[in-house]
């Protein structure tokens, strides 16, 4: 049936929105196909239901090639489900919690993980009854602190999220494979470019993850890849150990004093203008103060070198120590180990190692090996607040018992991330996010 123009609920607009940042935005709302109600929440416009009514239906489709087969479920639900799987206080304050007028609790559900199990354990009983792929297109809730790009990062978004259940090993693979090559049809059908990568499980769980990923200027994850194939999100990539740098043999590394250097750019200026170089916040070592909170509630303070010119990724030291809680030391923390001085924290003193399990201090010292190129005549990146300059090329710094500021020690870094093995059991799909309009990502 055509629908004539007059008669067509639209209205478009000549100007770009006040609120909006990228041109996907403003061109949705311009041209009519969404309207903002509230920050990260819009309805949906005749044009826009269009389009991603289609969306969805090559979705479905997919997902029946696949072997799947659709459910709805609810978006409000109760406490109890999230409560047992341990994703009510998980979550904080990322999802919307409340009360109805009996004083239960409910949520708007963030995703649906535990009603996906629940519902198969209500109806099934045997491992005959396996296979079994199910899937829904679902509306989701998350109470984002900072709603942006439109549709890419919103309060209310629409997922496809599925799961599959199986009796063995080599059926979780089977079912693995059906729908990875389901989310390869589905990203060719809209004729987006995608990159899939391993990315890290989050709060969904599960021993392997993979996201599929549509590059675009305003994404919001970072992945790294090789010319050899390899992909990852920044969270989950995992660098290989080096081999360890023999150092027999070599003469004892010289010691310059480096007073009244609290910070990088103060070091790097002393160095220059002591030792005469080039040198700049790369050829210096970082030592980045964190403290962990464990789930049994203990507290431990860990340190992680770094390039002078670099910072912690968050979400990549949020991967290295889960499940722990990660946040950078307070001054309670530094009052329980006084030989953390702020300014001058190095991993080694004239008395012994100041940073490691062996060490004084017994704090862990992690390195990432990705970090680090010796160069000859360098600093050496085993100080943060004093400058060692060996007769040959430089060494990279042991994690654990050895280096310190004003020394050079051989040694052999660790990786800070863990590695990933093993199968995922169950997939989902994020429509409009940032990945792309339709992202299939990590999983359980």
């Amino acid at each position: 049936m055509v629908t004539r123009l007059s008669n067509f609920f639209l209205r478009t607009l000549r100007d770009d929105p006040a609120d909006a940042e990228v041109r996907s935005h403003k061109l949705l709302i311009r041209a009519g196909y969404i309207r903002r109600a509230a920050p990260g929440i819009f309805t949906w416009l005749p044009l826009g239901l269009k389009v991603k009514a289609r969306i969805e239906r090559i979705i479905r489709e997919e997902m029946t090639n696949a072997g799947a087969h659709e459910v709805h479920f609810p978006a409000l639900l109760p406490r109890e489900p999230y409560e047992a799987s341990g994703r009510w206080e998980a979550y904080g304050d990322g999802i919307f919690r409340l009360k109805d007028r009996k004083d239960a609790d409910y949520l708007l559900a963030p995703t649906h993980e535990e009603m996906f199990t629940l519902l198969v354990k209500d109806l099934y009983s045997s491992y005959k009854d396996l296979p079994l792929a199910i899937y829904q297109i679902q509306d989701k809730y998350r109470d984002e602190a900072r709603p942006r790009a439109g549709l890419l990062r919103g309060r209310e978004f629409t997922m496809k999220d599925a799961y599959s259940f199986d009796a063995s090993d080599e059926g979780l693979e089977a079912s693995y494979q059906a729908q990875r090559d389901a989310y390869e049809r589905i990203f060719q059908r809209l004729g987006l470019e995608y990159v899939i990568v391993n990315a890290d499980n989050g709060l969904m769980g599960g021993a392997r993850s993979e996201e599929f990923l549509h590059p675009t200027p305003i994404g919001e994850d970072t992945f790294v890849r090789s010319a050899g194939g390899y992909a990852a999100n920044v969270e989950a990539f995992t660098t290989v150990v080096p081999e360890p740098t023999p150092f027999d043999g070599l003469p004892a590394p010289e010691i310059f004093d480096s007073p009244d250097t609290p910070t990088i750019e103060t070091l790097v200026a002393h160095s220059n203008a002591v030792l005469g170089g080039e040198y700049t916040a790369a050829d210096t070592l970082k030592n980045v103060v964190l403290a962990l909170t464990h789930p049994s509630g203990a507290r431990e303070v860990v340190v992680v070198g770094i390039p002078g010119d670099r910072d912690v990724d968050d979400k990549r030291a949020e991967v290295a120590f889960a499940p722990a809680d990660v946040e950078p030391a307070t001054d309670e923390d530094f009052e329980r180990h006084p030989l953390l001085v702020r300014g001058y924290i190095g991993p080694w003193s004239e008395t012994g190692p100041i940073l490691g399990e062996e060490s004084a201090t017994g704090i862990r010292y992690l390195l990432d090996p990705g970090s680090w190129t010796a160069r000859r005549g360098s600093p050496v990146r085993t100080s943060i607040r004093s400058t060692c300059t060996p007769s040959s090329p430089a060494a990279t710094s042991r994690p654990t018992a050895s280096s310190r500021s004003r020394t050079c020690t051989p040694g052999t870094p660790r990786r800070t991330a863990p590695a990933r093995s093993s199968w995922p059991a169950a997939w989902r799909s994020v429509m409009c996010s940032s990945s792309g309009v339709s992202s299939p990502r990590r999983w359980v």
